[in-house]
């Protein structure tokens, strides 16, 4: 009886308390979402000067070579973060969720790297590339296979341990008679693993893989430090960078000239279009893994 006369009070003021938030979301978010979405068939300077131009920015999207080829360098550096942060990071969990000296250290050593900006990080691995490639006489900018790679080595560096903290609490949360059980009944440890940890762990399986793939798709800060996209070629009479990938593609975009601000609004469109269906898939996929399960 006390706690619904407790409830009632709270029930009556319910919309009091979530109102600033609905309203905070709704100017900063839903708003200014809406607005994007009109400005990419707009050209514009100011969202008060857009002059309605129907589809003419997509269009010019989809003939813009750079940001084909950013597209594509997207797709294969998310493809190649998804499965090399993932995988380190389990066997690193995994690893450190058996019995050993220091465990708590080594945890903490691995996450430290996710604690660095973006931003600082290109930079001081930029310098680390360079010092290691001297040796050879050239320098990460110099070819785009290098500022991809170093790309793809800064960002594992940084989110691997992020990850293994998830992989580590879906290892510990798996019930110690379950693992018994199959010891018991004289299953192998490649077998413990492959038939009763990693089915157990796939709700942090989607997790992870969720994170990876929206951080690899939203790359932007680091991309920008690292290389800034260089080097730069002629490509279909335009410039591309090779190293770009779509974020910074996008920020680029925008940069050129007050021309060019509604291609970028309609890149952007895009771009969210693309990560939203992708993301979508993905949970789709891992989530009726663990249903099955």
């Amino acid at each position: 009886m006390n706690s619904i006369l407790v409830r009632r009070p709270i029930q009556r003021c319910f919309p009091l308390f979530i109102l600033p938030t609905f309203l905070c979301f709704i100017i900063g978010f839903v708003w200014p979402f809406i607005q994007g979405i009109y400005l990419s068939f707009c050209n514009f300077n100011t969202p008060r000067d857009a002059e309605w131009v129907a589809l003419e920015n997509y269009i010019k999207t989809f003939q813009d070579a750079s940001f084909i080829h950013a597209f594509w360098n997207t797709a294969g550096f998310a493809i190649i973060s998804i499965v090399l942060i993932n995988v380190c990071a389990f066997a690193i969990a995994y690893a450190l969720t058996q019995k050993m000296h220091g465990a708590n250290l080594f945890r903490t050593v691995f996450f430290m790297p996710n604690l660095i900006g973006g931003v600082v990080l290109g930079y001081i691995w930029s310098m680390i590339f360079d010092a290691i490639l001297k040796r050879y006489g050239t320098y990460l900018t110099a070819n785009a296979t290098y500022g991809f790679w170093g790309l793809v080595i800064l960002v594992a560096w940084q989110q691997i341990g992020y990850m293994m903290i998830i992989y580590i609490a879906g290892i510990q949360s798996i019930s110690e008679d379950m693992i018994e059980a199959a010891k018991i009944d004289g299953a192998s440890g490649w077998q413990t693993l492959t038939r009763v940890i990693v089915p157990n762990v796939m709700s942090s399986i989607t997790i992870c893989t969720f994170l990876t793939l929206t951080n690899s798709f939203k790359l932007f800060d680091q991309n920008l430090a690292l290389t800034g996209g260089a080097p730069s070629v002629i490509m279909s009479g335009a410039k591309v960078n090779m190293t770009e990938l779509l974020a910074l593609n996008i920020y680029s975009t925008y940069n050129i000239s007050k021309n060019y601000h509604g291609v970028a609004q309609a890149k952007a469109v895009i771009f969210f279009l693309l990560v939203a269906v992708l993301a979508i898939a993905q949970q789709w996929f891992t989530r009726s893994k663990e249903v099955q399960q």
